[in-house]
């Protein structure tokens, strides 16, 4: 009786063991094949539409990054991330093709983004790009990064800002540009501070002129295609005649990026009207020439 039920007993396990081996319920008897096969593993890559507690760095690694939803308090909004076609030995460097054509597809994103081109309010495009490590390690994104500023003047600070960029500037909103009032030194503006319009004013944001693929202006003569295209915004944006006379109706303040902006390939200047002789306390946009007559004096 004793061989006997231990030749049963073999008999069950041997089934149950063929049994488990044919089973059509989905379980083979190994452990380790049903589970998906993972991706091979790929360089640090940042997202769009995620903010930055920390400021803006031009090279970011794997360490330093820390995304946080928008609606914390932030001082950057990375609007998207972009990839290098050219392989190099390291990132590559401010004045390269390479970095220009990245700013220029920030540039394009960044207006996207908010709704308008991005220089009609009080932000600031830059591109980050890996650091050396992240470089070599295979990393071949660029990351395009608006802040808030406080002002478009050379004192700017960032603002710790709650709340995405997305659409901001596709109605009016407190970070557009508009009415100023000049601060002046010998007849000549050096700086422009925010007011609403309905005070007492004498200059207002009248748009962006995109200069040409040119050294950054030095010589007189440098700047001379700057006010130019600065005093066709104005004739644009108050509704008078881009002629002769318009100098006469208003003078000007330009406000090109800064060198180190323009050898990255920024060409957008801001563009203001200077009421020189005479003060408003309403926008004039779309005046005409009865809003904007000519200067006697």
């Amino acid at each position: 009786m004793g061989r006997a039920m231990r030749s049963l007993v073999a008999a069950v396990v041997a089934g149950v063991v063929l049994t488990g081996c044919a089973s059509s319920g989905g379980v083979d008897g190994d452990l380790a094949d049903d589970w998906p096969a993972l991706g091979p593993a790929g360089p640090f890559t940042p997202v769009a539409g995620v903010c930055q507690v920390a400021d803006f760095t031009p090279t970011v690694g794997l360490a330093g990054y820390a995304p946080v939803g928008c609606d914390v308090p932030h001082r950057v909004e990375t609007v998207h991330v972009g990839a290098f076609t050219v392989d190099r030995a390291a990132p590559p460097a401010l004045t390269s093709p390479e970095l220009r054509t990245a700013f220029a597809e920030c540039d394009t994103r960044a207006r996207g983004y908010v709704g308008d081109d991005w220089r009609a309010g009080r932000l600031r495009l830059a591109v980050a790009t890996p650091t050396g490590t992240g470089w070599t390690a295979g990393s071949r994104w660029f990351r395009c990064d608006l802040t808030e500023l406080n002002t478009t003047e050379a004192a700017a600070t960032v603002v710790t800002r709650t709340g995405s960029l997305r659409d901001a500037l596709k109605q009016p909103s407190r970070l557009r540009l508009g009415c100023q009032r000049t601060g002046q030194d010998r007849r000549r503006v050096q700086t422009l501070t925010a007011v609403d319009c309905a005070t007492t004013h004498d200059a207002e944001f009248v748009g962006v002129w995109a200069a040409p693929d040119r050294p950054y202006p030095k010589k007189p003569a440098d700047w001379a295609p700057l006010y130019a295209g600065c005093y066709a915004a104005i004739a644009r944006w108050t509704g008078v005649p881009a002629d002769p006379v318009l100098r006469y109706r208003s003078d000007v303040v330009v406000r090109p990026p800064g060198p180190g902006r323009w050898a990255v390939g920024d060409r957008g200047v801001r563009c203001y009207l200077w009421l020189s002789h005479r003060k408003v306390s309403v926008s004039l946009k779309g005046a005409g020439p009865a809003g904007m007559p000519v200067r006697t004096r």
